[in-house]
């Protein structure tokens, strides 16, 4: 009853609604205060907007509850159609949540009951137990009613009720409203119940304790996107953290990225994208073979995925499966990426044409070919770099060859079909260890060789080229121990024999030759030592050991030119083998004789000479032979650094003869010289000066040290 004594329902809804709104509102000059609507306790509770014309539209938010409550209260019927939920009979992988068409932010479903319209929040049941209770709503009796709408206002958290008379703060709705914290419903889905207030809105747990960034308000998921219906709050979460994971992979964090989509993985293990995004972030930390697995994993999980098939076979392309990458770019139903098969048809070219030039022997053009092959995108095809290992190899280029064979990773076919993936008519993973085998050979490792060519036997046994390789390793391994053996009983004669049974088998092989002509020099057949040194130094052309002996071989048939060479060699290479610069140190002794030079007073091991005084000076650059003079001065920085060079040339170069003057200390010596700067290298011939060097560096002072040298 109203104060006039009259019913509600003939004071009319307006007039109700008048003095409602008069006995709680506030002065005209307090702008900081609203207005509350008392809401039910199973709904939020929502301000109310007040509009500018005398007659309020009510908002209101029609929830159910488990409880029940006396009365009932009828609404009018919405004026705006029921919301349609936007259907998708497709898989989508772009990793994003679909958003609803739903005209509510609330995403709640229509529904009509007894000629009156009712909205339900998803997940939320109806009771039967009870009449529905209005949140606030400030409609009247049966016969009126007001349009609803539910525009998302301050949303307060379930079950507190504002006395009657309260009044709610602005500057409190706004810090609410800016909380880091906000106390949302929750849904009802996943493991909260009808009504659950969700705490900062965290909406689920992360393996590891870590809570994701899903947050609720009523029913709307944070960002405008609503979620799926059937979808979990872990698949939300796992959404969430893929989505965290692009971000990273955008800025080109890898690593982070990767971490993400493992986590993501661990929420939602049979997720296509999940996968698909993993692999792209293992293709990015150079970890190809691992991220061809994850591709054919998403393949797996969903055999339509486009995006998967797109990146597998762009994989498979950079590694030179061209075949196995042909099937996953021609997807039937689904239109190649034009770019990708031109460039596939680009590699299958290139790898054609070199696999027939390695057919008929044809190395220098296998090589170009393979080069082209990395160029045009195969430019991690573990194959391609054996093939030029193997060409470098049988060009003689041993260093360069071992060195492209190292750069290849372990190969780890992925699946049976990429291990049966064949180049040149071998399994691509037995040619691998096939060439290893015969560049362990060359390196004289024949231990290895033997490991490596057995390995290949045994992934591809029905290969003739690879049964012949294995056959003829033993073979050559079986030929150098036995020649070993004998050439430690001094049993030359028959060492020689031994190695070349080894050599017919591996024409190429420069540990053999060297071994061989270490035979000959025993047996003192220099002129067949040289020329197997020769031969080994052709495969191996730093070959230390060759170089020893061909240098040998020369000084015994009085060679000296050629024995001086070699030497000069081996003492840049081996700087600190005394034996080495004794031997060079005599061969330019015998080289000066040779010529009808005359030498006096050399020795080998001499040190760089002082000079403290002009007669000592005089006296040192007449005597016979080269002498090299240092000008220098104790505090300058330049003669500091250069000064142990020269130390070092008089080691390496010990036919000459090296002194070294102070300016300051023998002023005398620098006048008559006419020094001016330091450091200054002057090289006198037989008591006449050849050469003048003014700070030189290291190298263009050897160049000189060493062309006087002769």
């Amino acid at each position: 009853m109203s104060h006039s004594g009259k019913p509600i329902s003939e004071l009319g809804f307006e007039s109700l609604s008048d003095r409602f709104r008069d006995s709680v509102s506030c002065d005209a000059n307090k702008p900081d205060f609203k207005e509350l609507d008392l809401g039910s306790p199973v709904s939020p509770l929502r301000t109310r907007q007040l509009g500018s014309s005398a007659t309020a539209t009510t908002t209101t938010t029609t929830t159910s509850s488990s409880s029940s409550s006396s009365g009932s209260v009828s609404g009018r019927n919405v004026t705006n159609p029921p919301p349609k939920r936007s259907e998708n009979s497709g898989n989508s992988h772009s990793g994003e949540l679909s958003v609803s068409s739903e005209s509510s932010p609330t995403a709640a479903e229509t529904f009509r009951s007894g000629g009156a319209t009712k909205n339900f929040r998803p997940g939320h049941r109806r009771s039967d137990s009870g009449p529905l209770i209005y949140s606030g709503g400030s409609g009247g009796g049966s016969g009126g009613g007001s349009s609803a709408s539910s525009p998302l206002m301050n949303v307060l958290p379930t079950g507190n009720i504002c006395p009657s008379g309260r009044i709610l703060k602005t500057g409190m709705a706004a810090a609410n409203r800016s909380s880091a914290r906000s106390d949302v419903l929750g849904s009802g889905t996943g493991n909260y119940g009808h009504g659950s207030i969700m705490r900062g809105g965290i909406g689920g747990k992360l393996g590891g304790g870590e809570a994701s960034n899903v947050s609720w308000r009523g029913n709307s998921h944070v960002g405008g996107e609503a979620p799926k219906r059937g979808m979990t709050m872990a698949s939300l979460d796992a959404e969430e953290v893929k989505k965290a994971g692009n971000e990273q992979y955008k800025k080109g964090l890898f690593c982070e990225a990767l971490s993400l989509y493992d986590r993501a993985i661990m929420l939602s293990p049979a997720n296509a994208a999940f996968r698909s995004n993993r692999a792209a972030a293992l293709t990015g930390l150079g970890r190809l073979q691992e991220a061809v697995r994850e591709c054919e994993e998403a393949i797996r999980l969903d055999p339509g995925y486009g995006r998967a098939h797109q990146r597998l076979a762009s994989l498979l392309i950079r590694l030179g499966q061209v075949e196995s990458a042909r099937r996953h770019l021609c997807v039937p139903g689904q239109q190649p990426d034009q770019a990708e098969l031109h460039k596939l048809h680009m590699v299958e070219k290139f790898l054609s044409r070199c696999s027939d030039a390695r057919k008929v022997g044809d190395w220098r053009v296998a090589l170009r070919e393979a080069d082209a092959a990395f160029v045009a995108g195969a430019d991690s095809s573990p194959q391609l770099s054996a093939c030029r290992a193997e060409a470098l190899l049988k060009l003689h280029q041993l260093d360069d060859a071992d060195s492209s064979l190292s750069s290849i990773s372990k190969f780890e076919p992925s699946t049976q079909s990429c291990s049966q993936t064949k180049f040149c008519g071998m399994l691509c993973e037995a040619y691998l260890f096939f060439v290893q085998a015969q560049i362990e050979m060359a390196l004289g490792r024949f231990e290895n060789a033997v490991t490596a060519s057995e390995k290949a036997g045994q992934i591809d046994p029905r290969n003739v080229e690879v049964s012949v390789l294995v056959n003829n390793v033993r073979l050559v391994a079986r030929a150098r121990a036995r020649g070993n053996d004998l050439f430690k009983s001094e049993r030359f004669t028959e060492a020689c024999s031994a190695y070349g049974d080894g050599l017919r088998l591996n024409p190429s092989n420069s540990v053999l030759y060297c071994n061989r002509a270490a035979c000959w020099y025993k047996l003192g057949m220099w002129e067949r030592s040289i020329e197997d040194c020769n031969q080994a130094l052709q495969i191996q052309s730093n070959y230390t050991k060759a170089l020893l002996r061909r240098a040998a071989s020369n000084s015994k048939l009085e060679r000296w030119v050629e024995a001086v060479r070699d030497y000069e060699v081996l003492r840049r290479e081996l700087p600190g083998d005394n034996e080495v610069a004794e031997n060079l140190f005599h061969a330019q002794v015998a080289l000066k004789k040779s010529r009808g030079e005359e030498v006096y007073n050399m020795k080998f091991g001499g040190e760089v000479e002082e000079v403290s005084g002009l007669e000592q000076f005089r006296a040192a650059i007449s005597s016979p032979g080269v002498s090299v003079v240092h000008f220098k001065a104790a505090s300058n920085t330049q003669c500091e650094q250069i000064s142990p060079f020269v130390d070092t040339l008089c080691g390496r170069y010990p036919s000459l003869n090296f002194l070294k003057v102070d300016v300051k200390e023998s002023p005398a010596v620098a006048n008559s010289e006419s020094v001016r700067i330091v450091p200054t290298f002057k090289i006198y011939k037989n008591g006449v000066r050849v050469k003048e060097i003014i700070c030189p560096s290291h190298q263009v002072l050897e160049y000189s040290v060493r062309h006087y040298s002769f």
